[in-house]
């Protein structure tokens, strides 16, 4: 071997040895998810994005099970000092992460500590208020935000001699509708939704001005108690007791279980989250519209809007700065408006940013998908109330379970509406008042 060809072959081993150096010395950050299937790969391609964009960290997005075994695996992880530094969080464990003091690291002072140009003015103030603390700092960072909406088989809307691009917008057409399709014989029932507690008691409250609970729906004081027992809420929920005798209404399953009860054409209309749009899209072999969630029309003030589902990124402490200064890397890549758009327009989440949603219409991403921004007209069509910013309630995981369950003795019809609600306000105000008590 000559000298000069021995110095190429040096300095080939000294570039290889300095490369694989530099992917040593990449600060791995560990993102603790709870999207699976379609979303599941989305949430991997903005890792893998962010990962190609730059050299110094590396974004492991790991996927953990469903929300609720996310923020339980989350939790028995710091437990055991084993946390990740970034775990999805849906909306209603907010309160019980602002609870966990030490645990969090703010989103705020994350970004501002490392130096990180950025703008909480930028977000969406129904999703920014959602998380921020009462002097409006951001907590954590907003990722997949929802609101509810409805989606309805045009082709089955077209064979009941309905028009086809007109969604339901009370209760009264809806009924109307579901009443036209069965009689037809274009669907077996009229309408089934997902997430009941959410769609059907928390976003009904919201929708038309009626509190869920004291203070604020618990924004205010730890002191809260209930008020889903109101005489509207009976009203409702007695509605969708009797139209089951009918199949007007169908109950499908707590999360969105009963999805498939629309995909497969049994029923007509669907109410869920607007994070939907994508699995409704895959899986519909007929045309579909999207419409706002219905509304007793005599209601004074309905529609007020709706609130937000889905889920936040929650900054988990113990882990060293420069592996924080990769989380708050992350987080000014994820809000940029190229992604945001781009998730927002694949999975049917809101974007949470006004430069996402700017950058949307721009593309013309609204014209070319009727009904996709119907989320965003929603959660804007009036300023929030203190009934209709959102929910801010201690172990409102467990008080999910309580609803669920006592709703489903009403379609089980082994307890009235009203024997069922009152029993979720009283078994929901013990765990609040566990909740207050373990945090005083």
């Amino acid at each position: 071997m000559t000298f000069k060809s021995k110095t190429l072959a040096g300095a080939a081993v000294v570039a290889l040895l300095g490369m694989t150096q530099a992917a040593q010395a990449q600060v791995e950050v560990n993102w603790w998810h709870a999207m699976g299937g379609e979303l599941g790969d989305r949430v991997n391609e903005i890792a893998e994005g962010f990962n190609a964009s730059q050299d110094d960290y590396q974004v492991n997005a790991v996927y953990r099970g469903n929300y609720t075994e996310t923020m339980t695996a989350a939790i028995a992880a710091f437990r055991a000092r084993e946390q990740p530094h970034i775990v999805q969080v849906f909306e209603v464990g907010t309160a019980s992460m602002m609870a966990a003091e030490g645990a969090i690291y703010p989103v705020y002072q994350l970004m501002e500590e490392h130096g990180v140009d950025w703008d909480p003015s930028v977000y969406l103030a129904a999703v920014a208020g959602y998380y921020a603390d009462p002097n409006g700092n951001m907590l954590s960072m907003p990722f997949n935000s929802s609101t509810p909406v409805l989606y309805y088989n045009k082709d089955a809307f077209e064979a009941a001699g309905l028009d086809p691009e007109q969604a339901p917008e009370t209760w009264d057409d809806l009924v109307a509708a579901s009443e036209a399709m069965i009689e037809a014989g274009a669907t077996e029932c009229g309408f089934t939704t997902g997430w009941q507690s959410w769609v059907q008691i928390e976003n009904f409250s919201a929708l038309h001005n009626v509190p869920l609970s004291t203070h604020a729906n618990g924004f205010e004081s730890l002191e809260t108690e209930f008020q889903f027992n109101s005489d509207l809420h009976k009203r409702h929920i007695g509605n969708m007791e009797a139209w089951q005798e009918d199949r007007i209404f169908e109950y499908g399953g707590r999360r969105s279980d009963s999805r498939p009860k629309f995909l497969s054409g049994e029923c007509g209309v669907y109410m869920d989250s607007s994070g939907s749009y994508a699995a409704v899209s895959a899986g519909a072999d007929f045309e579909f519209g999207v419409g706002m969630l219905p509304y007793y029309d005599d209601v004074e003030g309905a529609p007020q809007n709706s609130i937000i589902g889905g889920a936040t990124l929650w900054v988990l402490e113990g882990h060293d700065a420069e592996e924080y200064e990769g989380v708050a890397a992350f987080f000014q890549y994820l809000s940029s408006p190229e992604v945001q758009a781009s998730w927002h327009q694949d999975t049917g989440y809101l974007p949470i940013t006004y430069s996402a949603y700017e950058l949307s219409q721009e593309q013309g991403f609204y014209d070319e998908n009727p009904g996709t921004d119907v989320s965003i007209k929603q959660m804007t069509l009036n300023d929030p109330t203190d009934n209709s910013r959102g929910l801010r309630l201690g172990n409102f995981v467990q008080i999910r379970d309580v609803i669920n369950e006592e709703l489903e003795e009403v379609w089980s019809g082994n307890k009235s509406s009203d024997e069922a609600l009152e029993a979720a306000v009283e078994r929901g105000n013990a765990l609040l008042r566990q909740f207050e008590e373990d945090n005083s």
